[in-house]
């Protein structure tokens, strides 16, 4: 004997029992003015009895909205990334959207081309980029994208479509601490080229050492890891010309922590370290990580604000630049005479 297929209810369903057509569903649906408030909570009774869930693909058939926001983004295991993407995701919910997300294993422009052309083959009607790299931003301009867009540019540069954490803010921020707390020498462990975020902490970095007329040396450009961390401060503990490291994130400080105590180095009492980004570890390394932290979540709800706001046809809300903020913690310390 076949088993009995069990068919999932549908907008009729829900018309016929609420008692309306299943034009006034819809309306009901798309939180609609043209609808009573009594009829519109009764289909939602309905609705949540039934347990009718709208076909998102025949919905964008009728009205030629899919109310999907798609999502670029460079590494989202990483905490930052996650954190913005986990917000962008409730924030769309909230207002009736939904994500569909994609992620770049290459940094390539073949690689970027094809996961923009892929989302914008989901028919999304708005875009978010969590991908601070150049490359990112030329394939964008490559490609003439015309829906409504938000890029998580540091820099600022396009203002219409950018929204920003000061990123150089954060970097005078950590590198005057060093500076108030008495050291001269202070080195930059730097972020990969072509990602505008270590550019911008790189420049702050700079701009605070001329302004204290302090001696400048080149900064040593990593790639975000704590390995690199490692091995940078494996090579820096051979020479100790300097006193204190500010490093372009939390996961290159650490292995320059772990470094420096493998050299038999105290930190901060020997070498003081400064990170940023505040990871949510960062507080329980050893010493507990001094770092700038920066408002992840926020940065995902105004990306979706933003994009709600032109999708409305509203005018483009405020994106003055999201400051971040120093986190003193024990791995700094003033220099030993």
């Amino acid at each position: 004997m076949e088993p009995v297929k069990v068919r999932a209810p549908s907008i009729r369903d829900v018309a016929r029992i609420a008692g309306v057509s299943y034009q006034t569903v819809s309306r009901a649906l798309n939180n609609s003015e043209n609808i009573r408030t009594t009829t519109k909570d009764r289909v939602l009774e309905v609705i949540e009895q039934l347990g009718y869930r709208p076909n998102q693909a025949a919905r964008a058939l009728v009205t030629s909205r899919s109310r999907t926001i798609g999502v670029l983004t460079s590494q989202v295991a990483n905490y930052g990334p996650a954190t913005s993407l986990a917000a962008i995701e409730e924030a769309a919910r909230d207002a009736g959207y939904l994500i569909t997300t994609t992620s770049l294993a290459a940094t390539d422009s073949e690689a970027i081309h094809d996961r923009l052309e892929y989302l914008l083959s989901q028919a999304i009607e708005g875009l978010v980029v969590i991908a601070p790299q150049m490359r990112v931003f030329n394939a964008i301009r490559d490609l003439d994208i015309r829906l409504p867009l938000v890029t998580l540019d540091s820099t600022g540069a396009d203002g219409q479509h950018s929204l920003s954490v000061d990123q150089t803010s954060g970097a005078r921020l950590a590198t005057r601490h060093l500076i108030e707390l008495g050291h001269r020498k202070i080195l930059h462990l730097g972020g990969p080229q072509d990602w505008i975020e270590a550019e911008a902490r790189m420049t702050g970095f700079l701009d605070e050492l001329i302004e204290a007329d302090l001696d400048v040396r080149a900064p040593i450009l990593g790639d975000w890891t704590s390995d690199f961390g490692y091995r940078a401060g494996s090579e820096l503990s051979r020479y100790r010309d300097f006193t204190a490291v500010f490093a372009a994130n939390d996961q290159m400080a650490l292995g320059l922590i772990h470094a420096f105590r493998d050299a038999g180095l105290d930190v901060p009492g020997d070498i003081s370290v400064v990170g940023f980004d505040d990871v949510p570890d960062a507080a329980h390394y050893w010493p507990p990580l001094t770092t700038v932290r920066q408002d992840f979540a926020e940065i995902g709800r105004r990306s979706v604000a933003m994009l709600l706001a032109e999708l409305n046809g509203k005018s483009r809300l405020g994106h003055e630049p999201i400051f971040p903020e120093l986190v003193v913690r024990g791995s700094t310390a003033p220099p030993r005479r």
